[in-house]
């Protein structure tokens, strides 16, 4: 039980922390993209500004113009022109062709650079033309088009650099945000620990004190039911003496519940190959009479040679409790079915009576001590038990690697436990 809340503790943070690793670096690269795309856009801007068939930027290493050459090209083009020429403008490699309307090539702008030629570039610009885009990316260069009087000027930046830059911080990113996870996978289980300890502790407190109290009260309810005894024979029979002896008989099944909660819980017991089918079969046979009395009928599906590996001693009293808690909250004249079969990997004993549907918030809480559902569905013999017939199954099918689970459908009330089939 605590094993599986120390992993959904280390689940839940992993998950939060992963979220916020993932998000943050999502925030991180969406912004660092933006802010580029928006310096590139500026700096193609730029450099269109400045060009002419005449002056070529690329050639001069984009020396800035003057502001009377800068004012006579601004016109020239489309947007906010900037009136001071950043560093990254300066640093950018920038290549460029003019084509006229025609398609034919009337200047190529190759920088100083030898990486791309004249023949390239004029088939980059082509490609770029041809695809009808204003801006995008090819390859290694940046491109965006250019509206010019008489001729479109497609400009090209290089991205080599910024593409290795992104790529590097990509991948350290990773390689140290996983290395984060891991070591706070480690800190997270630590942490888990400690949470789940103090419950650990009080749980195991209450399970001795359950033990305990079974013990303690053993003696007096037997002295009790002694004397009674005793005081029947001197002054005959009496309705306190008779109150009395209810109350004690009621005391005497707490104590036996209890000790036998205990004992499943912390003594560990043998266990072998058991015939399930026919375990299943006797225990059905043996309260079928109880469910004569009540007008209620049995009603049984048990496959035939179903193993498992467990105690037969537990697995009656599992059975038992199931099929008892049934005959106790159905109404005379209903049936209750009894399934035992081998489905998906697994041994499905099923037991199903007629009843109100239980709010899903408290299916859970069936199985845990002392819980007793609200009067309404409590049967007429219900002051006869405490809530630890469920807690005793559930501990008994815990111990033996099963699952058990109640189900509600169609005015049915489903207790259903499943057992790994023995190999």
């Amino acid at each position: 039980m605590f094993k599986k809340t120390r992993i959904r503790i280390v689940a839940v943070i992993m998950l939060v922390l992963t979220l916020i690793f993932l998000g943050t670096l999502a925030i991180i690269y969406a912004s660092s993209y933006l802010e580029t795309a928006n310096s590139n856009s500026e700096n193609a801007k730029r450099y269109a500004a400045q060009y002419s068939l005449d002056n070529q930027p690329g050639e001069d290493s984009h020396k800035p113009d003057n502001s009377s050459d800068l004012t006579a090209t601004a016109s020239e083009a489309p947007g906010r022109i900037p009136n001071k020429e950043t560093h990254s403008f300066r640093v950018t490699t920038f290549y460029s062709v003019a084509v006229d309307d025609n398609g034919n090539v009337l200047a190529v702008d190759a920088g100083q650079s030898e990486i791309y030629d004249e023949a390239t570039l004029t088939a980059f610009a082509e490609s770029v033309l041809k695809s009808g885009k204003d801006d995008g990316t090819d390859k290694d260069l940046i491109y965006s088009t250019y509206d010019k009087d008489n001729y479109t000027l497609v400009v090209f930046m290089d991205n080599t650099i910024i593409s290795e830059s992104f790529s590097t911080l990509f991948r350290y990113t990773l390689i140290f945000g996983s290395i984060a996870l891991v070591l706070i996978f480690f800190i997270s289980v630590y942490l888990a620990r400690c949470i789940v300890k103090p419950l650990e502790k009080s749980y195991q407190v209450q399970k001795q004190f359950i033990s305990d109290a079974g013990h303690e009260l053993k003696t007096p309810v037997s002295v009790v039911s002694a004397n009674l005894e005793l005081l029947e024979r001197e002054i005959g029979e009496n309705q306190w003496l008779d109150n009395v002896r209810y109350e004690n008989e009621h005391m005497g099944k707490l104590v036996e519940q209890l000790l036998e909660l205990a004992r499943t819980e912390n003594v560990a017991v043998a266990f072998e190959a058991v015939d399930f089918s026919r375990l299943v079969n006797g225990e059905a046979l043996t309260l079928e009479s109880v469910a004569f009395e009540k007008e209620i009928k049995l009603n049984t599906d048990i496959g035939g040679s179903v193993f498992i590996n467990g105690n037969a001693t537990q697995l009656k009293q599992l059975v038992t409790i199931l099929i008892d808690n049934a005959l106790q909250h159905s109404a005379v004249g209903s049936e209750i079915s009894i399934i035992l079969k081998e489905q998906h990997g697994n041994v499905r004993l099923s037991v199903i009576n007629d009843g109100e549907e239980i709010p899903a918030e408290q299916r859970a809480a069936l199985f845990e001590r002392f819980y007793r559902a609200d009067d309404a569905r409590n049967g007429i013999n219900s002051e006869k038990h405490y809530g630890l017939g469920l807690a005793i199954a559930k501990a008994i099918v815990t111990g033996h690697k099963g699952k058990i689970s109640v189900l509600c459908y169609r005015g049915k009330i489903e207790f259903e436990v499943l057992f790994p089939i023995k190999k």
